[in-house]
């Protein structure tokens, strides 16, 4: 499993929302803000797809076996849910913080 996701879920557990003080989390030290950690998620999406992409056209010279080239599209595909849900939260997100008033 990816450190950064058992990070975030370990900070998720922590959070006042699931029992916690939310300190925890704060005074770990993590040293990541979210805006690298969502900047790393994407690059790691990006280099999912780019695999599916390389995998698929391997693929198709006959190198990889087939079974290969739909695990990584099924994999990419994954991926790209779930840059699509975190994108839709954040923009919920914002429009929730617009709709507050001053």
């Amino acid at each position: 499993m990816d450190a950064r996701f058992t990070n975030a879920t370990a900070a998720y557990g922590k959070s006042p929302m699931m029992g916690g003080s939310g300190l925890e989390a704060r005074d770990s030290g993590a040293g990541n803000s979210f805006a690298n950690t969502l900047q790393n998620m994407i690059g790691d999406s990006l280099n999912s797809v780019r695999q599916a992409e390389t995998t698929t056209m391997a693929g198709l010279t006959g190198n990889v076996d087939l079974t290969d080239v739909v695990t990584a599209i099924s994999k990419a595909e994954l991926t790209l849910q779930a840059v699509v849900a975190v994108r839709d939260k954040v923009i919920t997100g914002y429009q929730e913080i617009m709709r507050m008033p001053i």
